[in-house]
């Protein structure tokens, strides 16, 4: 009775520390997004630059570095995920955005450098963006009939408006939500309350009564897609994090073989991490024997992916494709702590 009691309250803590923690300066600043991608982002411009028949190079160089301006965890990022990918995105940019967005973040990436060592960090930019590609294009390979019929199914478009000013409007609009998303996540509350003046400001005088409505039913939209599946999975980490003995550490991901950087990438691909606690979380894992490639693979698994982020993904994509993600992503941070715990 006192084991399920301790547990259930692992659960709870995990749970209220994430909500406290990461919901209004991460997530909720993402749901918006993802809105406004939804409404005023048109099926053609997703599909032109991220579509299946889109120039490979730029579809998948665009959206391997996309992360590098949004300082954002493995659930932060499912919204503006769903966001593209349902306006018509490919799977292969939209899965290649998946994993480098929460893995590439610039701030995760000093913090890496600075706290772990900088071959650690220049290792964990470069894997993230070399292994994003390779993984977006091994999924769109899988699934290339799928998504050249996806590609001809008609997506109603929200956008109302055309021209120069309302475009040069509309970016202003989505920075400002980028803005707000990178300074709340960053703790920089003075920054972030400027930018929602003006967001207001924006809203106020370019904005129809009408297109805001449909913005934050958009939202809402997205909200109850994925807000229960992570509120679950985050509960369920939490177990998980206070059934595992930390004895295990240094026999079982210790040195480079095989098994330890497997290992590494199956246990940081179930586990949450905030934006980066997983660098602390790692340093005293090696602090207690962890080696550097193990170290890599949970660095590049674990921010991309984690239980809760699995079951929402599972809810935008389906089982199949899912399954396939994750088992790409274990087996490509695998072989990247192996190369460089042999460097």
């Amino acid at each position: 009775m006192n084991t399920i009691h301790y547990l259930l309250k692992s659960g709870f803590f995990a749970l209220t520390e994430y909500l406290s923690g990461h919901v209004l300066t991460c997530l909720v600043p993402a749901f918006f997004i993802a809105g406004a991608i939804g409404v005023f982002v048109s099926q053609a411009s997703i599909i032109k630059y991220f579509g299946a028949q889109a120039k490979k190079f730029l579809s998948y160089s665009v959206a391997s570095v996309s992360g590098s301006v949004l300082t954002v965890c493995s659930c932060t990022v499912l919204p503006l995920f769903a966001g593209i990918y349902q306006r018509g995105a490919g799977l292969g940019p939209a899965t290649t955005f998946l994993f480098s967005g929460p893995a590439i973040n610039i701030l995760a990436i000093i913090y890496s450098a600075r706290l772990l060592g900088i071959d650690l960090g220049i290792a964990r930019a470069l894997g993230a963006v070399a292994f994003s590609i390779i993984l977006g294009l091994i999924m769109s390979l899988l699934y290339l009939r799928e998504e050249r019929e996806r590609e001809n199914i008609y997506i109603p478009s929200s956008q109302t408006v055309e021209g120069e000013k309302r475009t040069v409007i509309l970016l202003v609009y989505f920075l400002v939500l980028v803005g707000i998303l990178v300074f709340a996540a960053s703790k920089y509350f003075f920054t972030t309350l400027i930018l929602l003046i003006f967001l207001i400001f924006i809203l106020y005088r370019f904005f129809k009564p009408q297109e805001i409505k449909d913005w934050m039913m958009s939202t809402w939209d997205f909200v109850k897609l994925i807000t229960p599946w992570l509120l679950v999975g985050v509960f369920i980490a939490g177990i998980l994090k206070a059934i595992l003995p930390k004895e295990i550490i240094n026999t079982w991901l210790g040195g480079n073989s095989l098994r330890a950087n497997l290992i590494a990438s199956a246990f940081g691909a179930l586990m949450y991490f905030a934006t980066l606690t997983e660098v602390p979380i790692v340093k005293a894992l090696m602090q207690l024997g962890m080696g550097k490639g193990p170290a890599l693979a949970l660095l590049l698994a674990g921010p991309s992916l984690s239980l809760p982020n699995m079951l929402v993904i599972r809810g935008i994509m389906g089982t199949k494709k899912t399954a396939v993600y994750i088992i790409l992503v274990i087996i490509l941070s695998t072989i990247a702590g192996l190369i460089f715990g042999m460097i």
